[in-house]
Protein backbone atom coordinates (compact mmCIF):
# COMPACT_ATOMS: atom_id res chain seq x y z
CA UNK A 1 0.00 0.00 0.00
CA UNK A 2 1.47 3.34 -0.99
CA UNK A 3 1.56 6.34 1.38
CA UNK A 4 -1.32 8.09 -0.40
CA UNK A 5 -3.61 5.09 -0.03
CA UNK A 6 -2.62 4.63 3.62
CA UNK A 7 -3.36 8.27 4.36
CA UNK A 8 -6.73 7.97 2.62
CA UNK A 9 -7.52 4.85 4.66
CA UNK A 10 -6.64 6.69 7.86
CA UNK A 11 -8.92 9.62 6.99
CA UNK A 12 -11.72 7.22 6.08
CA UNK A 13 -11.42 5.46 9.44
CA UNK A 14 -11.61 8.78 11.28
CA UNK A 15 -14.67 9.80 9.27
CA UNK A 16 -16.35 6.47 9.97
CA UNK A 17 -15.71 6.77 13.69
CA UNK A 18 -17.01 10.33 13.73
CA UNK A 19 -20.11 9.31 11.81
CA UNK A 20 -20.80 6.56 14.33
CA UNK A 21 -20.69 9.04 17.19
CA UNK A 22 -22.98 11.51 15.40
CA UNK A 23 -25.39 8.74 14.49
CA UNK A 24 -25.62 7.63 18.10
CA UNK A 25 -26.58 11.21 18.99
CA UNK A 26 -29.12 11.56 16.22
CA UNK A 27 -31.03 8.30 16.70
CA UNK A 28 -33.34 7.68 19.65
CA UNK A 29 -32.21 5.15 22.17
CA UNK A 30 -34.89 2.43 22.03
CA UNK A 31 -33.46 0.69 25.09
CA UNK A 32 -34.19 3.72 27.26
CA UNK A 33 -37.17 3.65 29.57
CA UNK A 34 -38.92 6.73 30.90
CA UNK A 35 -37.06 6.45 34.16
CA UNK A 36 -37.09 9.18 36.75
CA UNK A 37 -33.60 10.44 37.52
CA UNK A 38 -32.26 12.80 40.11
CA UNK A 39 -30.41 15.70 38.53
CA UNK A 40 -27.23 15.15 40.58
CA UNK A 41 -27.16 11.45 39.68
CA UNK A 42 -27.53 12.26 35.99
CA UNK A 43 -24.72 14.84 36.17
CA UNK A 44 -22.42 12.29 37.80
CA UNK A 45 -23.24 9.78 35.10
CA UNK A 46 -22.51 12.33 32.37
CA UNK A 47 -19.23 13.34 34.00
CA UNK A 48 -17.86 9.81 34.12
CA UNK A 49 -14.64 9.65 32.08
CA UNK A 50 -14.82 7.82 28.74
CA UNK A 51 -13.54 4.26 28.65
CA UNK A 52 -10.57 5.34 26.57
CA UNK A 53 -8.63 8.53 27.14
CA UNK A 54 -6.36 8.82 24.14
CA UNK A 55 -4.71 11.92 22.74
CA UNK A 56 -3.42 12.65 19.27
CA UNK A 57 0.25 12.16 18.59
CA UNK A 58 0.93 15.73 17.51
CA UNK A 59 1.04 17.81 14.36
CA UNK A 60 2.31 14.98 12.15
CA UNK A 61 1.01 11.43 11.99
CA UNK A 62 3.31 8.70 13.16
CA UNK A 63 3.86 5.88 10.72
CA UNK A 64 5.59 2.56 10.39
CA UNK A 65 6.85 0.70 7.36
CA UNK A 66 6.24 -3.02 7.04
CA UNK A 67 7.36 -4.96 3.99
CA UNK A 68 7.59 -1.77 1.99
CA UNK A 69 4.10 -0.59 2.97
CA UNK A 70 3.64 2.65 4.93
CA UNK A 71 0.99 2.51 7.65
CA UNK A 72 -0.01 5.70 9.44
CA UNK A 73 -0.85 5.40 13.14
CA UNK A 74 -2.84 7.79 15.32
CA UNK A 75 -5.11 7.78 18.36
CA UNK A 76 -8.63 9.15 18.18
CA UNK A 77 -9.42 11.35 21.19
CA UNK A 78 -12.04 9.93 23.53
CA UNK A 79 -15.50 11.48 23.27
CA UNK A 80 -18.56 11.57 25.48
CA UNK A 81 -21.73 10.28 23.83
CA UNK A 82 -24.91 11.77 25.28
CA UNK A 83 -28.08 9.73 24.82
CA UNK A 84 -31.48 11.33 24.45
CA UNK A 85 -32.85 11.67 27.95
CA UNK A 86 -36.60 11.18 28.47
CA UNK A 87 -38.23 14.40 29.68
CA UNK A 88 -37.78 14.67 33.42
CA UNK A 89 -40.19 16.27 35.87
CA UNK A 90 -39.76 18.15 39.10
CA UNK A 91 -38.74 21.64 40.18
CA UNK A 92 -35.00 20.92 40.14
CA UNK A 93 -35.14 19.59 36.58
CA UNK A 94 -37.31 22.51 35.38
CA UNK A 95 -34.71 24.95 36.71
CA UNK A 96 -31.94 23.01 34.99
CA UNK A 97 -33.76 22.89 31.64
CA UNK A 98 -34.30 26.65 31.87
CA UNK A 99 -30.65 27.29 32.78
CA UNK A 100 -29.29 25.20 29.88
CA UNK A 101 -31.67 26.87 27.42
CA UNK A 102 -30.89 30.38 28.67
CA UNK A 103 -27.16 29.66 28.69
CA UNK A 104 -27.26 28.65 25.02
CA UNK A 105 -28.92 31.98 24.22
CA UNK A 106 -26.59 34.34 26.09
CA UNK A 107 -23.11 32.84 26.50
CA UNK A 108 -21.99 33.84 22.97
CA UNK A 109 -22.74 37.46 23.91
CA UNK A 110 -20.64 37.14 27.07
CA UNK A 111 -17.72 36.03 24.90
CA UNK A 112 -18.32 39.08 22.69
CA UNK A 113 -18.18 41.28 25.80
CA UNK A 114 -14.82 39.83 26.79
CA UNK A 115 -13.42 40.44 23.31
CA UNK A 116 -14.71 44.01 23.22
CA UNK A 117 -13.41 44.96 26.67
CA UNK A 118 -9.98 43.62 25.74
CA UNK A 119 -10.08 45.54 22.44
CA UNK A 120 -11.23 48.81 24.02
CA UNK A 121 -8.69 48.61 26.85
CA UNK A 122 -5.82 47.85 24.46
CA UNK A 123 -6.84 50.69 22.10
CA UNK A 124 -7.07 53.23 24.92
CA UNK A 125 -3.71 52.13 26.29
CA UNK A 126 -1.89 51.87 22.95
CA UNK A 127 -3.15 55.22 21.64
CA UNK A 128 -2.79 56.95 24.99
CA UNK A 129 -6.27 58.43 24.67
CA UNK A 130 -7.00 61.32 27.00
CA UNK A 131 -10.41 61.97 28.52
CA UNK A 132 -12.02 63.74 25.56
CA UNK A 133 -10.80 61.38 22.83
CA UNK A 134 -11.40 58.40 25.12
CA UNK A 135 -15.05 59.38 25.63
CA UNK A 136 -15.58 59.94 21.90
CA UNK A 137 -14.04 56.54 21.12
CA UNK A 138 -16.24 54.79 23.70
CA UNK A 139 -19.37 56.57 22.44
CA UNK A 140 -18.52 55.61 18.85
CA UNK A 141 -18.05 51.98 19.90
CA UNK A 142 -21.30 52.06 21.86
CA UNK A 143 -23.23 53.40 18.86
CA UNK A 144 -21.81 50.65 16.64
CA UNK A 145 -22.70 47.95 19.15
CA UNK A 146 -26.25 49.22 19.52
CA UNK A 147 -26.72 48.98 15.76
CA UNK A 148 -25.47 45.38 15.70
CA UNK A 149 -26.78 43.90 18.95
CA UNK A 150 -29.76 45.99 20.10
CA UNK A 151 -32.39 43.89 18.34
CA UNK A 152 -31.22 40.42 19.47
CA UNK A 153 -30.55 41.61 23.02
CA UNK A 154 -34.01 43.17 23.28
CA UNK A 155 -35.48 39.73 22.53
CA UNK A 156 -33.90 38.25 25.67
CA UNK A 157 -36.08 37.54 28.67
CA UNK A 158 -35.43 39.07 32.09
CA UNK A 159 -33.88 35.83 33.38
CA UNK A 160 -31.68 35.56 30.28
CA UNK A 161 -30.52 39.14 30.74
CA UNK A 162 -29.66 38.47 34.39
CA UNK A 163 -27.69 35.37 33.40
CA UNK A 164 -25.85 37.36 30.74
CA UNK A 165 -24.75 39.87 33.40
CA UNK A 166 -23.37 37.02 35.52
CA UNK A 167 -21.48 35.55 32.58
CA UNK A 168 -20.05 38.92 31.55
CA UNK A 169 -18.70 39.24 35.08
CA UNK A 170 -17.04 35.84 34.66
CA UNK A 171 -15.53 36.54 31.25
CA UNK A 172 -14.41 40.13 31.86
CA UNK A 173 -13.32 39.70 35.46
CA UNK A 174 -15.38 42.55 36.89
CA UNK A 175 -19.03 43.24 37.54
CA UNK A 176 -21.34 44.92 35.06
CA UNK A 177 -21.60 47.84 37.51
CA UNK A 178 -17.82 48.32 37.39
CA UNK A 179 -17.77 48.11 33.59
CA UNK A 180 -20.42 50.83 33.25
CA UNK A 181 -18.67 52.98 35.85
CA UNK A 182 -15.26 52.62 34.19
CA UNK A 183 -16.40 53.36 30.64
CA UNK A 184 -19.26 55.79 31.27
CA UNK A 185 -19.68 57.27 34.73
CA UNK A 186 -20.65 56.51 38.29
CA UNK A 187 -24.01 58.17 37.68
CA UNK A 188 -24.74 55.91 34.71
CA UNK A 189 -23.71 52.84 36.73
CA UNK A 190 -26.01 53.89 39.57
CA UNK A 191 -28.90 54.42 37.17
CA UNK A 192 -28.58 50.96 35.61
CA UNK A 193 -28.09 49.38 39.02
CA UNK A 194 -31.46 50.86 40.01
CA UNK A 195 -33.10 49.42 36.88
CA UNK A 196 -31.53 46.01 37.59
CA UNK A 197 -32.88 46.09 41.16
CA UNK A 198 -36.41 46.55 39.81
CA UNK A 199 -36.02 43.19 38.02
CA UNK A 200 -34.46 41.43 40.98
CA UNK A 201 -30.85 41.64 39.73
CA UNK A 202 -27.71 43.15 41.18
CA UNK A 203 -25.03 44.47 38.84
CA UNK A 204 -22.53 44.60 41.71
CA UNK A 205 -22.82 40.96 42.73
CA UNK A 206 -19.63 39.02 41.79
CA UNK A 207 -19.72 35.74 39.90
CA UNK A 208 -19.31 32.81 42.30
CA UNK A 209 -18.22 29.63 40.44
CA UNK A 210 -17.99 27.57 43.64
CA UNK A 211 -21.27 28.76 45.13
CA UNK A 212 -24.44 30.18 43.63
CA UNK A 213 -23.09 30.10 40.06
CA UNK A 214 -21.72 26.57 40.18
CA UNK A 215 -24.39 25.09 37.82
CA UNK A 216 -23.58 27.85 35.32
CA UNK A 217 -19.84 27.21 35.68
CA UNK A 218 -20.42 23.54 34.87
CA UNK A 219 -22.06 24.59 31.59
CA UNK A 220 -19.12 26.88 30.80
CA UNK A 221 -16.77 23.93 31.25
CA UNK A 222 -18.95 21.82 28.95
CA UNK A 223 -18.84 24.61 26.36
CA UNK A 224 -15.07 24.92 26.53
CA UNK A 225 -14.57 21.15 26.23
CA UNK A 226 -16.89 20.97 23.21
CA UNK A 227 -19.51 18.89 25.05
CA UNK A 228 -22.28 21.47 25.44
CA UNK A 229 -23.94 20.69 22.11
CA UNK A 230 -24.23 17.01 23.05
CA UNK A 231 -25.54 17.90 26.50
CA UNK A 232 -28.17 20.22 25.01
CA UNK A 233 -29.25 17.59 22.51
CA UNK A 234 -29.64 14.96 25.21
CA UNK A 235 -32.06 17.24 27.09
CA UNK A 236 -34.07 18.85 24.28
CA UNK A 237 -33.66 16.30 21.44
CA UNK A 238 -32.46 19.06 19.12
CA UNK A 239 -29.30 21.09 18.73
CA UNK A 240 -28.90 24.46 20.47
CA UNK A 241 -29.94 27.62 18.60
CA UNK A 242 -27.36 29.26 16.38
CA UNK A 243 -26.48 32.74 17.65
CA UNK A 244 -25.30 34.88 14.75
CA UNK A 245 -22.27 36.92 15.82
CA UNK A 246 -20.34 38.98 13.23
CA UNK A 247 -16.78 37.64 12.94
CA UNK A 248 -15.20 40.99 13.88
CA UNK A 249 -16.65 40.66 17.40
CA UNK A 250 -15.44 37.11 18.01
Amino acid sequence: MNPEMSSLLHITQIAAASAAVLLSLALPCHAQKKERLKLDEWKLRMDEPPLQDAAGSGEYLEFMIENGDTVYVDNLPAAHVYQRLPRQKGREWRQYYRLVHNFSKVYPYALVARHLVEEVDSTILADGLKRGKRDRYINQMQKELFEVFEQPLRSLTVSQGALLMRLIDREVGKSSFSIIKDYKSGMAAGFWQGIAKLFGSDLKKPYDPDGEDRPTEELVQKWESGEFEGLYYSLFWQYPPTIEIPSKYM
